[in-house]
């Protein structure tokens, strides 16, 4: 409340200073706004049902609008278009009392002046002015209410007709309130169309929601001139109070980092760092939409995007914050909670870490949807385009099924690596030709890191669908053969025992595979051996292998000064 009262006179200030700089201009004042005190009397009388038989095209009634009597014949009610036409311009022109004879009052009590029913089609104007979109082309310009349909032949097609038509909705504590006009014939009388009675029954609760607010009602008649098509003072209001947010917003962030700095918690402390900006951003976007909503209400034709864009504004800052939380905590378990992932033989750690990394995208994909869902369900006519597109087997849904399928898919074989783990970080593979590391497992994708540093980004589909190898999936432990030739006189059993020293006294050899050497194939001029050798991993044999070949081929060509070396004979004869 005392916030309230410094605004006020804030900008009762501003507009005090702005009003003695410029001339009066009647046309850019706003007339006195109505109070939000209900004008219905709910102990009155009420008369009875005035509806009598069904008739497809009209409502019948035996009575309309008893308290103020008929519409002038001055006005155009024929159609719902023009019906609503008349009563906006009629706002518009400040003639609420014309605007009254548009509204079906047959639901109000008996003793409603016409002076209480302009009031009421003021109120209905600035709900409608403020928040709702009026799609006008939608809005039936024809006596029975149809919309009339193009064809290439430019044939008409034969539809029903209505009695009652759609033209906007807000939410009412929980439910819809529906705004509809409606086609009534009373007695002799031709049939034309009016604001329905539900409609007009539910005007007061819907000011008293979507009414203006408390710091709109204190404004004198003086300060409400015009800036730019607006009221200056909520100009300058708006201005203050983004002004103020942003303040908040920052002193929001500074108390969220001090807390988590000064946490006995650990992993607040780590994710604090990340979570400043998006606290402080989400506290300034709430602040202002909420205090602007109690505050200040606009209306015209943009209000009703304003307030579609803050509340899309809040959601996503909301969604933001959660979703940086969640990173932020994947992130510190990955670095702080998981064990050393380099060895190999940690299969434990690295399964952990590929379980956080497809959570973590996974969890984000998730909040991602649910934020997205909040905000159409927000939105009439969003979430009704989402149920039309989920319902229909139209062209567009499959379309965007055929255009999501390859994404979703990669999802889902993620989720599907996860749990069956045919590949976790820090696995040795060899995919498509190539050995490399997995460094990461993204949201669709696989990230191999080879040998020679390049990066293998490889779709997730692929690795499910497409056949691999995985030298950690069980156990780091491999053996490596080193292939030689030599010639056929060479000592077999002398490399043999040299390979056997060379690699008994190697550091690489784990001692799990006893050293062997045999000769698997004899050429035309040479044989073949093969040793074998064993490590702790995939890198440690690699090394092991290359070394001690180096090192046999050394051997072989220092053996008799390179009598075994591999060699082609030429047989020539004399003819």
């Amino acid at each position: 409340m005392h916030f309230v009262r410094f605004l006020y006179c804030f900008l009762l200030f501003n507009v005090g200073v702005v009003h003695s700089q410029t001339p009066a201009d009647s046309t850019q004042q706003e007339s006195q706004l109505p109070s939000k005190e209900s004008i219905v009397d709910v102990n009155a009388d009420y008369g009875s049902n005035p509806i009598l038989e069904y008739n497809d095209s009209y409502y019948i009634l035996s009575r309309i609008n008893e308290n103020i009597g008929l519409p002038p014949t001055k006005f155009n009610y024929r159609t719902p278009q023009a019906t609503l036409e008349e009563f906006v311009q009629a706002c518009r022109d400040e003639q609420f009392e014309d605007a009254a004879y548009a509204l079906n009052l047959n639901r109000m009590p008996s003793n409603l002046t016409i002076e209480d029913a302009a009031v009421l089609a003021e109120k209905l104007y600035f709900v409608m002015n403020q928040r709702v979109n009026i799609e006008w082309g939608s809005i039936s310009d024809r006596p029975d209410g149809q919309i009339d349909i193009q064809t290439a032949t430019n044939k008409a097609i034969a539809g029903s007709p209505r009695r009652s038509v759609y033209f906007g909705e807000l939410d009412l504590e929980g439910r819809d309130a529906t705004l509809r006009l409606q086609r009534v014939k009373y007695k002799d009388f031709g049939a034309f169309w009016l604001i329905s009675a539900d409609t007009v029954e539910n005007i007061e609760e819907l000011y008293r929601i979507y009414g203006p607010r408390q710091l709109e009602l204190l404004i004198p008649e003086w300060a409400r001139f015009g800036v730019l098509g607006l009221p200056g003072w909520k100009i300058l209001g708006t201005l203050l109070l983004i002004g103020l947010s942003f303040l908040i917003g920052k002193l929001g962030s500074y108390i969220v980092r001090r807390l988590c700095r000064k946490s006995r918690f650990a992993w607040l402390k780590v994710v604090g760092k990340n979570l400043a900006t998006p606290s402080g951003f989400a506290i300034a976007v709430l602040f202002f939409y909420i205090t602007l909503n109690s505050l200040i209400s606009f209306s015209g034709p943009f209000a009703s995007w304003l307030y579609s864009l803050l509340l899309i504004t809040v959601i996503s800052s909301i969604t933001w914050l959660i979703m940086k939380f969640i990173d932020s905590f994947m992130i510190y378990i990955a670095e702080n909670r998981i064990g050393d992932t380099n060895p190999e033989e940690n299969s434990e750690a690295r399964q952990m870490l590929t379980y956080v990394s497809v959570a973590r995208r996974v969890v984000t994909f998730v909040v991602i949807i649910i934020g997205i869902t909040v905000i159409i369900s927000q939105f009439r006519s969003l979430e009704k385009l989402g149920i039309s597109l989920l319902a229909s087997a139209g062209v567009l849904t499959v379309v965007l099924g055929i255009a999501a399928q390859s994404t979703l898919g990669n999802i889902i074989a993620g989720i599907q690596i996860a749990l069956t783990s045919p590949a976790k970080i820090g696995d040795t593979v060899i995919i498509n030709d190539d050995w490399g590391y997995v460094e990461d497992i993204r949201f669709t994708y696989m990230v191999v890191r080879t040998w020679d540093q390049r990066r293998l980004v490889i779709p997730l589909k692929h690795v499910i669908s497409n056949i691999f190898e995985n030298w950690s999936m069980t156990n780091p432990h491999q053996v490596r053969p080193i292939i030689v030739h030599a010639d056929y006189r060479i000592d077999v059993q002398k490399v043999r025992e040299k390979y056997e020293s060379l690699l008994r006294n190697h550091d690489l050899w784990d001692g799990e595979h006893e050293p062997v050497i045999q000769v698997v194939e004899a050429g035309e001029d040479t044989i073949e051996m093969r040793a074998l050798c064993s490590g702790k991993d995939a890198s440690t044999t690699w090394d092991l292998h290359c070394e001690l070949r180096e090192q046999l081929v050394a051997f072989i060509a220092d053996l008799e000064d390179g009598l075994y070396l591999t060699k082609t004979r030429v047989e020539l004869k004399n003819d």
